[in-house]
């Protein structure tokens, strides 16, 4: 019985995981990018459109991924 219910959890725990993470890390994975773009390029004054929308989607990527990647060992420590 306890290995249907470590079969069935841990996939629902690490989505739930990765979906409660996912928001705080990306926000501070934004953050971290714009800083480091107005760093590298301190001509620039604000961000257009373009700019932010590429910075937004690779705070994103990053984001879902160390989430997940997080989510999964976490979870797999606890089950086990």
């Amino acid at each position: 019985m306890i290995e249907l219910y470590k079969t069935f959890h841990q996939p629902i725990w690490t989505v739930v995981l990765t979906a409660a993470l996912f928001f705080p890390i990306k926000k501070i994975l934004f953050q971290l990018y714009m800083k480091k773009f107005f760093k590298d390029n301190s001509d620039v004054q604000e961000l257009n459109e373009i700019i932010k929308k590429k910075l937004n989607n690779r705070a994103r990527f990053t984001s879902m991924l160390l989430s997940f990647v997080f989510s999964y060992l976490y979870v797999q420590n606890v089950f086990y």
